[in-house]
């Protein structure tokens, strides 16, 4: 049975979901700090609905994107051309491409359901600045893009 059509996004819901996510990133953001320490199950329901708002954002531009409306990002097109020339390099192996450093990173993705093995993992690539530290504009980009790969679960302390 094929997938149906998903809806086509507008350039207007891209503003409406920036408008969602900045009272709710400050929200989670206190909340993921104020788990520490704890014990037991933690619940977040902040941080649950900021992600789920960066899913929805990330299925807009992605649309938006296939329909020419936005442009790919540079970080979108350097990252594929990254996979395509490392396919195989390893967590923290640091690259030169076009005279930039990037670093491979991988996160787990996928559990088993043990929860004692990863099943899938999420790879991606981080650009370097000149003292070795990540640039943090690449880095969000990132996370815009790829949402799925940061997702925060319910945490088991």
């Amino acid at each position: 049975m094929s997938k149906p059509p998903s809806k086509l996004h507008e350039l207007s819901e891209l503003t409406e979901i920036n408008h969602q996510l900045i009272p709710l990133k400050a929200i989670a953001d206190r909340e993921l700090a104020s788990i520490y320490g704890l014990t037991g199950k933690v619940y977040t329901p902040h941080i649950d609905e900021y992600m789920q708002v960066c899913l929805k954002k990330a299925e807009i531009l992605a649309c938006l994107k296939k329909q020419n409306i936005l442009p790919v990002s540079d970080t979108e097109l350097i990252s594929a051309e990254l996979e395509r020339l490392y396919k195989s390099v390893r967590h923290h192996t640091v690259v030169e491409h076009e005279g930039n450093q990037y670093e491979r990173r991988f996160l787990p993705l996928k559990l088993s359901k043990s929860g004692k093995n990863i099943q899938k993992w999420a790879k991606f690539w981080l650009l370097l600045r000149e003292d070795g530290s990540v640039d943090n504009s690449w880095e969000s980009q990132v996370r815009e893009i790829w949402p799925v790969y940061f997702l925060i679960r319910s945490v088991d302390l």
